[in-house]
């Protein structure tokens, strides 16, 4: 059991029989009455995000689970092979559920973490940033405007993300997996 001072980010609970990683937390100390704890936390088994606040001093278990390096393959109907980096024999597959939005922008032999719990993996865990190379994308007419403009493109996944204008067929993106975001066009 930890208590609220020993959360730190990434540590995965076992609350309610459910399994919830921290993604971010805050200790809130107000003027008046006692101190709590504000939590952003992802559920591992259903990828929903939540925010929570504890009491200073409440108790948490602590979930059993480990972090092994696998690479991805292929995705095909909704399934998605993945093998152990250290033994490409060990294939394994996950559904939709368990990859959530991480699916949409693995290429063949991205490795990524798989954690494992009472020996099953129960969620994976992309690399922050990946190189996509970009699929479609229509022209970008400058209209009048204040600010810069988007436009929507498919990647050589299929997934679709928001762009500059000046994004074009065959540019290699650099994408943020957690948001889901354009970061940067890299260099060709």
């Amino acid at each position: 059991m930890i208590s609220t001072t020993e959360l730190s980010k990434d540590l995965i609970l076992k609350i309610d029989g459910q399994l919830w990683m921290v993604i971010d937390f805050q200790f809130v100390n107000p003027g008046k009455g006692p101190a709590f704890l504000r939590t952003k936390m992802k559920g591992l088994q259903n990828g929903k995000f939540v925010e929570r606040t504890y009491k200073s001093g409440e108790m948490f278990e602590e979930a059993e689970v480990e972090k092994i390096k696998i690479k991805f393959i292929y995705a095909n109907r909704g399934k998605f092979i993945f093998c152990k980096e250290s033994d490409p024999s060990a294939r394994f597959e996950l559904g939709d559920d368990i990859m959530g939005n991480a699916g949409k922008f693995l290429k063949p032999n991205e490795l990524a973490q798989g954690l494992l719990y009472e020996d099953k993996i129960i969620s994976i865990i992309p690399p922050i940033k990946v190189q996509l190379r970009v699929k479609e994308s229509p022209p970008g007419i400058k209209g009048d405007r204040a600010q810069g403009g988007t436009k929507t493109v498919v990647l050589e996944t299929g997934a679709e993300i928001q762009a500059p204008l000046f994004v074009e067929p065959d540019d290699i993106l650099e994408i943020n997996t957690e948001t889901g975001e354009y970061s940067r066009r890299v260099d060709k």
